[in-house]
């Protein structure tokens, strides 16, 4: 079980603190739920801690991890399919782990995609999503401003 001020990602939504644990009465069953702020964006998520090893919440990385995540982002892209639904598919299943280098995969093989040929809007949708989460995560493990952030993954993925 977390504690308040812990550190923790909740995939597809992104890392945060947890500012409290509260009693909720939901549907007619009172539960115990974390209450996260995440750390990029304007927004706090309830997480019921009964269930919260099932739907994947974990620590967040730690420092040392961070430069293995710059090296996923520099990488070459892997192989996806040119069929955008079938694509679409593939990477939603990546972030749903929650798995800090699936959702820079993401993040990098859409980006590098964009640059070539636009993405559908529903990609686009998701190369923002994916680019939220891998941020509000690394501001949590490096501490550094979400724009250095951006510009750094930007380089990293375009080799400027």
């Amino acid at each position: 079980m977390f504690a308040i001020g812990d550190r923790i990602v909740y995939p597809m939504h992104g890392a945060g603190v947890i500012e409290a644990v509260e009693e909720k009465k939901i549907l007619g069953e009172t539960r115990e739920y974390y209450i996260l702020r995440v750390a990029f964006g304007d927004m706090k998520v309830m997480i019921p801690c009964e269930s919260s090893d099932v739907i994947g919440v974990r620590e967040v990385i730690d420092a040392d991890e961070t430069s293995h995540i710059m090296d996923v982002l520099a990488n070459d892209s892997t192989e996806m399919s040119d069929n955008w639904n079938r694509r679409y598919r593939e990477n939603m299943a990546k972030l749903k782990t929650g798995e800090t280098f699936h959702v820079a995969e993401v993040v990098r093989n859409l980006m590098r995609i964009d640059r070539v040929k636009k993405l559908s809007t529903g990609e686009k949708k998701m190369l923002s999503n994916a680019k939220q989460i891998l941020i509000s995560e690394l501001i949590l493990a490096v501490n550094v401003e979400a724009s250095e952030l951006e510009t750094k993954i930007e380089k990293m993925v375009c080799g400027i």
